[in-house]
């Protein structure tokens, strides 16, 4: 059914890095979206009405509250879609993000409205009607929300949007919320005990956690979130596939919308090499960096010495110190300034968030120790950085 959709509404459907093709896909996603919960509305509101219960009512609203989403995450991706501009130079994007940040806000004030309600209906609960046919429809929107869990889940991973994932994770909350619904009305319906005002409770705070789950999402991305591992090892391997490239480090990206990315990159290059070749080889990788990755890439040359057998022979050297230390210790950047009774080691060192402060001192201290076991005239000259790369 999935593919049957894509296959009919989204023109050129297996070109997803193209931003036209992916804002096709957002705008179907939130028509299926509307049209969907506006169904699942109708009808448990009906069965609401009918069975006099505000567990059903919270979970009805809370669709409706999804199809206000659907209309919002639609104007959304219509507006990320519109071109970059003088004000604008990397589009946007970031739009997409925003509108799902609205969208969270209003999943979280339907969560602490019925919350209010249900506390209401603790206090003073009301006879619940039982009805096989209301059962049967909340069984139904239970068959649905798990199929938009799937629709929306498979798309988001094929287009790579968190907004689509997100709506995923909001329908699987659905799914719990509306099984809670139809447990407490046959509970009662065995037992005689009235539970709605309980489950309207617990469905309330599973709306408001899927709420504030949205929320963290799409803020991630507007403060500004590591490099995505997977993202990461795709542009360095493409940059060091390159002839003349030896190595990279220090990759930073800066995400302007799904589709708009800026990338800055330190690209090792021989020392023995003309700058005039090197440059040349860098200027083709950020051209076809923008044609096969869709990214805006910046490389900084960063020349190695490749013909000094000793200078190399040092560098394995720290570098084996460094992983006794931490094998998740790096090194890049080095250069040897020889002198009668001291030699200079300068180099950076990539190391993990958790080394602050004092810790950070003691590695430092801990480095220069190390290296000085190796030959007593190295002193070593760091520049201690950061990684921009997510752990997960």
């Amino acid at each position: 059914m999935v593919d049957i959709l894509v296959h009919k509404f989204v023109k050129d459907y297996q070109n997803i890095e193209n931003a036209h093709v992916r804002t096709s896909y957002g705008v179907m996603a939130s028509i299926v979206g509307i049209f969907c919960n506006v169904l699942l509305f109708a009808g448990k509101f009906t069965v609401g009405i009918v069975l006099h219960s505000v567990s059903v009512m919270a979970d009805a609203f809370n669709n409706l509250s999804d199809a206000a989403s659907s209309v919002i995450g639609f104007v959304g991706v219509k507006m990320a879609s519109k071109p970059a501009d003088q004000d604008h130079p990397f589009g946007h994007g970031r739009i997409e993000y925003i509108a799902a940040l609205i969208v969270s806000f209003l999943v979280i004030e339907v969560g602490l409205s019925f919350l209010k309600t249900s506390i209401g209906k603790i206090r003073e609960p009301e006879e619940l009607a039982f009805s096989t046919i209301s059962i049967l429809v909340l069984l139904a929107s239970i068959g649905v929300k798990l199929w938009m869990a799937y629709f929306n889940r498979k798309l988001g991973k094929r287009i790579h949007s968190s907004v689509m994932m997100a709506t995923a994770t909001d329908a699987m909350g659905d799914v719990v919320t509306t099984s809670a619904t139809v447990l407490s009305l046959l509970f009662c319906r065995i037992t005689g005990i009235n539970i709605d005002g309980f489950v309207g409770l617990a469905v309330a705070l599973v709306v408001m956690w899927a709420g504030v789950g949205i929320a963290k999402d799409t803020l991630e991305p507007l403060i500004g979130e590591a490099v995505d591992p997977e993202l990461y090892q795709r542009i360095t391997e493409f940059v060091e596939s390159y002839q003349g490239i030896l190595g990279s480090h220090d990759l930073i990206v800066h995400n302007y919308g799904p589709t708009r990315s800026l990338a800055s990159i330190h690209a090792e290059v021989p020392n023995d090499v003309g700058i005039e070749v090197s440059h040349e080889i860098i200027d083709k990788i950020e051209r076809e960096a923008a044609k096969k990755l869709g990214i805006f890439l910046v490389i900084h040359m960063d020349p190695v010495e490749v013909r000094d057998d000793r200078v190399t022979a040092v560098r394995s050297q720290v570098a084996a110190v460094l992983k006794e230390i931490d094998d998740r210790l790096s090194l890049h950047d080095f250069r040897m300034v020889d002198g009668t009774e001291q030699i200079n080691l300068i180099f950076d060192v990539v190391v993990p968030f958790e080394y602050q402060g004092e810790t950070l001192t003691r590695l430092q201290l801990d480095i220069m120790e190390r290296v000085s076991l190796l030959d007593a005239r190295y002193q070593c000259v760091m520049t201690m950085e950061k990684g921009y790369v997510s752990k997960a």
